[in-house]
């Protein structure tokens, strides 16, 4: 598994299908990344006052972290900072893919 270092996440970006209004399905390659996912694992820098951990539903900023690609499986490093909210809406925590 991959271990961030000081104080960033690992996450699991969420993906959704998108249906345009004439019923075709788009592909993940015509269509943004989303902004929320899972976080997979959390950095040493990590406190418990920072009130985020492995298995927190995320929302984060636009154009932030890295993407990297381990066992086939696509993530983004991001630092804390650039998490902006947790999600505790069920309807929106389904749609992102274990």
């Amino acid at each position: 598994m991959i271990k961030p270092l000081g104080k960033r996440v690992v996450i699991k970006v969420a993906e959704t299908e998108q249906t345009t209004k004439s019923g075709f399905v788009l592909p993940s390659s015509a269509k943004e990344k989303e902004q929320f996912g899972e976080i997979i694992e959390v950095g040493p820098e990590i406190v418990a006052e920072d009130n985020v951990a492995v298995g927190d539903q995320v929302f984060f900023k636009n154009y932030s972290g890295t993407e990297v690609e381990f066992d086939g499986v696509e993530y983004l490093i991001i630092e804390h900072k650039d998490l902006l909210a947790k999600i505790e809406h069920k309807d929106l925590l389904a749609k992102i893919e274990k």
